[in-house]
């Protein structure tokens, strides 16, 4: 500490900012799911129309989101199969999504940012995408029926 420098109680990161600052954004983003999750779970989506009109389905075909309000819904009330049934491809990115939020928050925290290499990112949105394909697919066609939401 120099002279004249006010003394901090909280950890510097890298960039200089104090933890609290460098945890807004994270914390910001896991307040807006709470909110999020908590309204699906007050008004429930499997009412026909209580979260409006699908555009996909009135165009008669199911886009790989289709469901995913159901699935929120179905694991606030801790119904692990039936979000599956209505969304097998958001419930089984779950995984994923969450170690994702836990490596930023942990960097944001620590204040040493995760920073993935371009290659890496480049192979997993790759990789979304063609789950993405191949699960809009499937759902649409008579055999992968059951994907369906």
């Amino acid at each position: 500490m120099s002279v004249g420098e006010a003394p901090t109680l909280l950890p510097r990161g890298t960039d200089g900012r104090p933890r609290w600052q460098r945890m807004v954004a994270p914390a910001a983003v896991a307040g807006g799911l709470l909110a999020a999750t908590v309204a699906l779970h007050v008004r429930d989506p499997h009412a026909a129309g209580s979260w409006g009109m699908c555009p996909s389905a009135a165009l008669g075909f199911w886009c790989p989101g289709c469901g995913g309000l159901r699935a929120v819904n179905d694991l606030s009330n801790a119904q692990v199969a039936d979000a599956a049934s209505s969304n097998l491809l958001f419930v089984a990115s779950l995984p994923l999504i969450a170690y994702a939020f836990w490596r930023w928050s942990a960097g944001r925290f620590t204040g040493r940012a995760w920073r993935p290499s371009a290659a890496t990112g480049n192979v997993v949105a790759a990789g979304l995408v063609v789950a993405m394909a191949v699960f809009t697919v499937l759902r649409n066609l008579p055999a992968g029926s059951w994907l369906a939401p």
